[in-house]
């Protein structure tokens, strides 16, 4: 179980979680001495406002936290949990208006990540009584797969490259029994993925198409894919500085793929499993790929190059392809692709895109439920012409300013026909804040869904 996590009815200080409209009943409950302090210092029970409440030798007794009532739209799931990086060491237990409590649980361990890879770690302090009816097991598994990939997206690019993320792939698949090879260099020219090769073949470090397989044969198929570009500087089409400045998370949504999967070898789900992570650098030299650029696919599509900054869709492209000549039941790609996705909606919110209306539903309910929340776009046909090329089959960018994700989508909707299901996120992989259960940094976008629907379609045996 999680190393904050202590089980359920251990000594714990109690923490009282009150909305506006129940502090008076619970005022009125506290012994004399904690009911003057909490006046003294103002408590009123608003979002946010904590108070530590001491008993007579003035050890600490009980805290009070103010949250939105459980019929405000705006309440987050998490908010308790953001007393795990305020309270001093010692043994909590929340109580009160928690609404639902795995999630105030959740929100608690997602608090209290912390990466700590180039400082000298602190030690841990506040821990937490498990609520009455929450799984530890399967509260440890959420929480330390999210940290799996949050340590992946804050590692900076001299120490996670394509090599190392192959690395990460390779030790999970050794924790959980999982098959994993790759493909590497100029044997992916052989291998017909030419465009992941043209992506990486800039950088020293090469390129790669890394392939964990898990579960038995006979199961239900489901391929999870993630973008792997381990430092993003746009190539030839060179990034502004300010733009660059955050790219070593432009393998958030391989980190996400990776921490879906771990989940679901944890929960040791009835499925066949296949992850798929084409990793590279996208670097400038004079081999790197150029604007205007045909190049040949997988799919056997001739692609031109619009823009080299835009160079995540042609990786996943020839993983897609790979991924579809097996006809999955599910396939999921994950992808920190366009910069359109977060002017439209925003960092906390990705878009999805996907064809089929039942499993757009289950997703868009179950990252609700979940608080993994995700927003559906339309894959608008009318914009497919956006991506006509006069040379080639396809541009793999629009041809104008307009709905840049959508047109990411649509291009990558071109290179799955076998599938039974498809959906593509187009995340963001960061916090550009502090909130509840989401610590400025990395983030871990899209992998709680699916897990929430792998096991929906896929129970553990």
């Amino acid at each position: 179980m999680h190393a904050l996590l202590l089980p359920v009815g251990s000594p714990a200080i109690p923490v009282h979680c009150v909305a506006a409209g129940g502090w008076s009943e619970l005022r009125a409950g506290l012994v004399p001495l904690a009911r003057a302090f909490a006046q003294a210092q103002g408590f009123e029970a608003r979002p946010g406002q904590h108070v530590f409440l001491p008993d007579a030798n003035g050890a600490l007794a009980a805290v009070l936290l103010g949250v939105e009532p459980a019929t405000a739209r705006r309440r987050d799931p998490f908010a308790p949990g953001r007393l795990a990086a305020l309270l001093p060491a010692g043994d909590y237990a929340l109580s009160g208006e928690l609404g639902e409590p795995g999630l105030a649980a959740l929100g608690w361990l997602l608090t209290a990540y912390r990466f700590e890879r180039y400082r000298k770690p602190k030690p841990m302090a506040a821990r937490l009584a498990l609520p009455a009816g929450v799984d530890g097991e399967e509260l440890s598994n959420l929480a330390e797969s999210t940290a799996l990939a949050r340590d992946l997206v804050n590692t900076p690019a001299n120490d996670l490259g394509p090599v190392e993320i192959e690395a990460a792939v390779r030790a999970l698949g050794e924790a959980f029994g999982a098959s994993v090879t790759s493909v590497v260099g100029d044997d992916l020219l052989a291998g017909n993925f030419p465009m992941i090769h043209a992506v990486g073949r800039a950088s020293p470090r090469a390129p790669r198409l890394i392939d964990l397989r898990w579960g038995q044969e006979g199961d239900p198929r489901l391929t999870l894919i993630g973008k792997g570009v381990a430092f993003d500087t746009g190539g030839l089409n060179l990034k502004p500085d300010a733009s660059m400045l955050l790219m070593k998370k432009d393998m958030g949504g391989a980190a996400a793929a990776i921490a879906a999967a771990r989940m679901i070898m944890q929960a040791k789900l009835r499925v066949r499993l296949r992850l798929l992570v084409p990793a590279v650098e996208n670097a400038v030299s004079g081999s790197a790929f150029r604007p205007g650029d045909v190049l040949p696919s997988r799919k056997g599509l001739t692609v031109e190059i619009g823009n080299t900054d835009a160079e995540g869709r042609l990786i996943l492209a020839d993983a897609l392809a790979l991924a579809d000549e097996e006809a999955p039941e599910l396939l999921i790609d994950y992808a920190t692709l366009t910069g359109a996705a977060r002017v439209a909606l925003g960092p906390d919110l990705p878009p999805f895109y996907t064809h089929d209306e039942g499993l757009a539903a289950e997703i868009a309910r179950l990252g609700m439920a979940v608080n993994d929340p995700v927003w559906r776009l339309p894959l608008w046909p009318a914009y497919d012409t956006l991506l006509d090329s006069k040379v080639a089959e396809v541009n793999h960018i629009s041809g104008g300013p307009f709905a840049g994700s959508i047109t990411a989508a649509l291009f990558l909707n071109r290179f799955v026909e076998k599938a039974a299901s498809y959906a593509h996120f187009d995340i963001y992989g960061w916090n550009p804040s502090a909130k509840p259960g989401r610590p400025e940094g990395g983030e871990c976008q899209g992998a709680r869904l699916t897990y929430a629907l792998a096991r929906q379609l896929y129970p553990a045996r």
